[in-house]
């Protein structure tokens, strides 16, 4: 994967090199929004980058109350939406991130890292499920996305 990205970054150098710096942003700001899309979408379908399926949650066998009906929510429904995924481009960069303390929550969920539940909470190692990275057509969005915006 990183071969592939490293092979669309050399091949763009040069058409970005050619390119204003305003033109540039522009650019960037709108591969980063579609990125941003294409990830939201990834995350909705509960699929890692490879396209495995999320770890399902652990289940808790706790008592609930009679006649209680309990529906299934699915996992990161607000850490999707673009008040927390956050997309920052300019000429040089193009970066797609978690911001503030919910980025804490992304880590250990991406790495499948320890982690407390709460405070107090003893320690839980969380399954590992990557809600950010790239996937094939994630790259072909990165090209066809310059293409479109060189051409017109």
């Amino acid at each position: 994967m990183t071969n592939l990205l490293e092979t669309l970054e050399d091949w763009a150098a040069g058409l970005l090199g050619q390119l204003e710096p305003a033109s540039r942003n522009k650019l960037a700001r709108s591969i980063g929004q579609a990125l941003r899309r294409s990830q939201q979408q990834r995350i909705i379908a509960q699929r890692n980058p490879d396209g495995s399926k999320y770890a399902p949650r652990k289940q808790r066998n706790l008592r609930e109350k009679k006649g209680r009906v309990k529906r299934k929510v699915q996992m990161f429904q607000k850490l999707r939406t673009a008040k927390f995924l956050k997309v920052q481009g300019d000429g040089n960069a193009i970066s797609i991130g978690f911001t503030g303390r919910v980025a804490r929550i992304a880590k250990v969920h991406q790495y499948g890292l320890k982690d407390r539940a709460e405070l107090g909470a003893p320690n839980v190692k969380y399954e590992r499920r990557e809600m950010l990275g790239l996937t094939d057509a994630d790259l072909d969005l990165i090209r066809d996305g310059l293409l479109t915006h060189l051409v017109g």
